[in-house]
């Protein structure tokens, strides 16, 4: 789940505020949010806490709609407006009407990468208004990996820290 901070009495943009200062700000918020409020998916309980951050702000790039900084982990910040971050912030913007099916919704990340999303479907998650979105951009490879599954691992396929 994210928290998507948008302008507000105490925060008008990302761009009055450092990486830094979301960096600090953001694990007490989320901190804070998983305390008052159960996140929990619909469809699968194990999905049962608020883990990004998403700060809002007007776009620096004049192909932009808006731009973001998706704070994850324990202190990092996205390099890319990130792909479900972009998905979070259509939905959420479709929730409120001010993105409609089909329409398109450009991304701007803190260091000015661009995302192109698209709201392909409204659909229904356990009785639940959803959307289906589209997303495009660019990556550079950075290097090569080989991950192999060893059938003996209880583990193989992943785990949940809580």
């Amino acid at each position: 789940f994210y928290a998507i901070v948008e302008p507000q009495k105490n925060y008008r943009d990302m761009a009055d505020h450092s990486a830094g200062d979301l960096i600090a700000w953001s694990p007490v918020v989320r901190q804070r949010l998983n305390e008052k409020y159960a996140f929990v998916h619909p469809e699968n309980p194990g999905i049962d806490r608020l883990s990004h951050i998403l700060w809002t702000g007007a776009p620096t790039d004049s192909l932009a709609d808006a731009r973001n900084a998706v704070f994850y982990g324990d202190k990092a910040i996205d390099r890319s407006p990130c792909g479900t971050g972009t998905s979070a912030r259509m939905a959420q913007l479709h929730a409120k009407g001010k993105l409609g099916t089909g329409d398109e919704f450009v991304h701007e990340s803190i260091i000015g990468s661009l995302f192109k999303g698209r709201v392909e479907k409204e659909v229904t998650v356990a009785g639940k208004p959803a959307i289906i979105p589209s997303i495009g951009g660019w990556a550079r490879m950075t290097g090569l990996n080989t991950i192999f599954i060893d059938d003996r691992d209880p583990f193989a396929h992943g785990f949940v820290v809580k």
